[in-house]
């Protein structure tokens, strides 16, 4: 490779660690300070040992790539294989747990709590990883396995488990993921940390089912006064 290659390779990971460290420092409330970032936060620690061992991943030198991300697990708790291509912005809140595979692609501006997964499902070559699109968020402890797709604009409830393709501007809930369509409009920036308030499909059946079994009462007992009279 070139010099000149290799300058531009370098200043690109140099701009993905700045979108990084300032997407911990914006999306998280509880920043202070830059410093507080730099110094104490460990989803963007474990952001900065992936984009030194994925640059050098692709330059295919052996072992230290995959040095380097264990060296960052060991310190960090999180695990990112050096193949994994992220985009820029990546926010890794409180982060423990979290793994992300070999083969996984994940867009931008993009926020994982702890405990998530992005991982295979077998012991197959080649894509065996989730792709996840931009501006999503997973969910603390949630599983996106396999090669699937995640659209753009998508929230993953936490503790799913996710094993299908996802369109965009669409939640998923429960074990196994099901897909609860929102409306078909962007999903606010800031509505990327909430994900709590998520809509549960069984619990909204279940409302709709007792609001009939209500309705059905009402009409018998209306029976049974006409009859008495």
């Amino acid at each position: 490779m070139s010099q000149g290659k290799i300058i531009m390779s370098m200043s690109e990971t140099l701009g993905k660690i700045k979108k990084d460290f300032q997407a911990a420092l914006s999306m998280d409330p509880a920043a202070t300070s830059k410093l507080e970032v730099a110094l104490t936060y460990s989803g963007f620690h474990a952001m900065l040992f992936y984009r030194m061992a994925h640059w050098i991943w692709k330059k295919r030198i052996p072992f230290l790539p995959r040095a380097l991300s264990q060296f960052a697990r060991f310190i960090t708790g999180i695990e990112i294989h050096p193949g994994a291509t992220i985009g820029s912005g990546l926010f890794i809140d409180h982060g423990m747990g979290v793994v992300i595979g070999e083969t996984t692609e994940i867009g931008n501006n993009v926020v994982l709590f702890q405990g998530v997964t992005l991982g295979g499902t077998g012991k197959q070559r080649g894509k065996r990883h989730p792709t996840i699109g931009s501006h999503v968020v997973v969910g603390a402890g949630a599983k996106v396995l396999g090669p699937i797709t995640v659209g753009d604009y998508v929230k993953i409830g936490a503790n799913s488990v996710l094993l299908q393709d996802v369109p965009d501007h669409s939640t998923v809930v429960g074990i196994p993921g099901r897909i609860v369509r929102i409306k078909d409009e962007r999903v606010p920036d800031e509505a990327l940390l909430d994900h709590i308030h998520i809509p549960d499909p069984i619990a909204d059946k279940l409302i709709e089912l007792q609001v009939q079994i209500d309705k059905l009462k009402e009409q018998i007992d209306k029976l049974r006064q006409g009859r008495r009279s």
